[in-house]
This record gives C-alpha cells, sequence and structure tokens, in this order.
C-alpha cells in the first residue's frame, strides 16, 4: 500500500480550496437567476380589500418584483400610491369613504391587472376592473334591503335593422303578473360606451333602486328595459378609437334610434303589460347613452315625455342640425328633461353649453350638478334622484346628494 506525500497532500489541500472558491463563485454568480427561478412564496391569506368600521378601505397586492403599485379609484383624482412590505406585499388605505360601491383597478408597473384576492368584479368590454362595497344605512336606495323584489329577465331578440342577435335585460316590478289588467309605464335605460347591457344591473343596482323606491312609495311601478346602446357593431369593434372616427357616431345614433323605435319598443309592447302612450314611456342613460336618450327622446317627442341624461358626452357643436325640429312649440309636450353632470367631469362644460342652448329656444331643463366626477357613484345617485320624479302627477324629488360621492383629492 502506498501512502501520499507530504507535498501531495498540500497540492489536495489547495486543489480542494480552489474548488470551493470556485463553487462560492459560481453561487455568487447564479444567485439573482436562483432567486428568479424561486421567488419569494406569498403570505398564506392576503385580505383585499378590507374594508374597517370607520369607512377606510385597504388594499393589498403580492408583487415581490413590482417596482410600483398604484390603485387608481372612483373619488380620487390622483392614484393611491402603495408601498411594499419585506414579504413582497404592497398596501394603501383610503380616507374614510362616503358609503356606497366603488370601482377601482390596480396599475402594476404600467400594466392595469385585476385584484386577485376580489372575487367582486365590474364586467366592461375594454377594461375590467374590481369593486368594493363600503355599507352604509339601508335607507340608501342601492343597498339591499327586506322589501318585495322585481323580477330581472335576460332576453334575447334578432334585430333586422343590423342584422344580429342580440340582448337586453328586463326588470319588472314586485307583483308584475303579465296575466293580469294591470298596465305599466316603462322606462329606457342606456349604459355608457364600453358598457355590457346587464351594467345597469351588475354595476349600477337599479334594481336594488326601484325595489327599495317603489316599497317606499317614493316611485311608482314601473317596467325598466335596458339594450345595448350601441345602434351599429362597428360602433364597439373599432375600441375606443370609435369616437374618433369620422362619421361613426352619427351612424351610431341614427341605427340605435331605428333599433329603439322599429324592433325593442313593439318588441317590449307586445310581450309585457306595458302602457304605450307617450305619457308612460320615459328614456335615460348616462355618458354616451346620455348623449343617445338626448338624440332619441327630443326628437321623438311624439313616443317619450320624460328624458334624463346624465354626464352626456358626443353632442357636438351643431345643436340645431341634430334637434332640427326642437322650439319652444315643444316645451310642452315634455314632462321633465333632466341633464346632470359632475362638477369636477371633464365633461361639465359640454353639457353647460347644451344646457344653455335648450334654455335660448325656451326649453325648460332640469339641471343637477353634482358632487364627483364621470363614475358610477354619481350615476347612481342621478337614477335614484330621478326615478321619483317619473310617471308622477306632481313628482317630489328626493335628495340623495345628501349623502355625496366622495369629493376628488
Amino acid at each position: 500500500m502506498r501512502y501520499a506525500r507530504p507535498h501531495e497532500l498540500l497540492i489536495g489541500k489547495r486543489l480542494r480550496s480552489a474548488s470551493a472558491l470556485s463553487l462560492l463563485a459560481t453561487l455568487l454568480i447564479l444567485l439573482p437567476w436562483l432567486a428568479a427561478a424561486f421567488p419569494q412564496k406569498p403570505p398564506e391569506r392576503i385580505v383585499s380589500p378590507e374594508v374597517s368600521a370607520d369607512h377606510r378601505v385597504t388594499f393589498r397586492f403580492y408583487a415581490p418584483k413590482a417596482k410600483q403599485v398604484l390603485i387608481l379609484m372612483d373619488g380620487y383624482r390622483k392614484p393611491l400610491h402603495m408601498t411594499k412590505d419585506q414579504s413582497g406585499v404592497w398596501s394603501v388605505t383610503t380616507d374614510p369613504l362616503v358609503p356606497d360601491l366603488y370601482g377601482y383597478s390596480i396599475l402594476k408597473d404600467g400594466l392595469f391587472v385585476l385584484d386577485p384576492n376580489n372575487p367582486e368584479r365590474r364586467p366592461n368590454r375594454y377594461l375590467s376592473d374590481n369593486s368594493v362595497h363600503v355599507p352604509g344605512r339601508s335607507s340608501l336606495p342601492w343597498e339591499v334591503n327586506e322589501v318585495p323584489h322585481g323580477r330581472v329577465q335576460h332576453q334575447f331578440y334578432h334585430s333586422t335593422l343590423a342584422n344580429r342577435d342580440r340582448d337586453f335585460y328586463v326588470y319588472t316590478p314586485p307583483g308584475y303578473d303579465a296575466s293580469a289588467k294591470v298596465r305599466y309605464p316603462v322606462l329606457y335605460l342606456l349604459q355608457g360606451f364600453s358598457d355590457e347591457a346587464n351594467a345597469w344591473i351588475l354595476v349600477g343596482r337599479a334594481n336594488v333602486i326601484l325595489d327599495n323606491l317603489i316599497a317606499q312609495g317614493k316611485a311608482k311601478p314601473m317596467i325598466v328595459v335596458m339594450p345595448l346602446c350601441y345602434g351599429m357593431h362597428e360602433i364597439i369593434a373599432h375600441g375606443w378609437e370609435a369616437t374618433r372616427t369620422r362619421g361613426l357616431l352619427p351612424k351610431n345614433y341614427d341605427k340605435l334610434r331605428e333599433d329603439l323605435l322599429q324592433e325593442i319598443v313593439p318588441l317590449i309592447e307586445s310581450s309585457y303589460s306595458a302602457k304605450t302612450d307617450r305619457e308612460s314611456r320615459a328614456i335615460a342613460g348616462f355618458s354616451i347613452g346620455g348623449f343617445e336618450t338626448l338624440f332619441v327622446g327630443l326628437n321623438n317627442l311624439d313616443r317619450f315625455a320624460y328624458l334624463g341624461a346624465f354626464s352626456s358626452v358626443g353632442m357636438g357643436k351643431q345643436y340645431a342640425a341634430t334637434f332640427g325640429n326642437l322650439d319652444s312649440n315643444k316645451a310642452p309636450k315634455i314632462r321633465l328633461l333632466w341633464i346632470s353632470c359632475g362638477r369636477d367631469d371633464l365633461l361639465l362644460m359640454e353639457n353647460e353649453k347644451f344646457r344653455d342652448w335648450l334654455a335660448s329656444i325656451g326649453i325648460r331643463v332640469q339641471w343637477v350638478e353634482s358632487p364627483g366626477a364621470h363614475w358610477w357613484p354619481v350615476w347612481r345617485r342621478n337614477l335614484s334622484d330621478l326615478l321619483p320624479q317619473l310617471f308622477q302627477d306632481a313628482p317630489a324629488p328626493s335628495d340623495y346628494w345628501t349623502q355625496q360621492v366622495q369629493p376628488q383629492r
């Protein structure tokens, strides 16, 4: 047996030391790669959003590698900047909020993402986001209460004018019986651009508001029809560019009017226990649906007596051309012309100019300038105030602006 000589043992020891140093250097080089390959384990449970007793909302979002995470929320003009803790969870807490339902988006390094910890979503054709409910008093009309509830039906029809299958939603009041002789007035309620036909139900809570107001005797029982506000498919297929595509919006308005008056209204009046006189028809909407309300309603006062336009967009400047038959002689036909806009809405000036033009030709307007911007909390309150004034001999408007939407910060 041969034993290692001293110089051989020394060389082996040096080689082993060199190998250890080389391995250590390799590990240091690979450390960032290993960290990326095996990311930090997220906390077992992330609560987001969390609503406290004082109506503050805390948002949390796990993104250990993100450089910046923001919250864009109804009620805030500027984004809420989140801060990251050692576990990689970003968080931010709001000021106390007025009870309502608020939409919010997460902006992670410039990319919009949904809150993975919150199942409450607001559907939209272009940008779905999340919502958080800050509960309030049961007297608020958008809070669910133990009152008789109406029904919401999802209906389909084939539009011969558009040569497409389309849908709409119909709310029928508590106690509605299609076989009974009782007939109801009808409100046609339009949503905004990029929304689906069910936006007034899922986000606006129109059915909850109606249930509560009817139960309190503040609103008359009525049928509410919520169609898509797109007169032609191209208007939605073009995305946000549709509003800047020359000639597309006017065609959309004309097609919507045809679809509504020639197909939807006759379908409703033949399928539901609906009244058919103009005094029993109303039309309302917000954003692009607000202008469509004005375009259809004011140009067809033989069909509609009540109009409600919230935060309208798209009026243009050629009022006389768009509403060529409108003058002071038509004023007596209008039972109610409600036009409103949030005072922080970028559309406020546009709506004010149209209001002033109507006044200049002798058309009386019920003008409402409310707190807030282009948000659902504004439109939810507008609907809550409008409904008690529809189909009434002497309407006594209620005022839900005492529970104001949160001012912008």
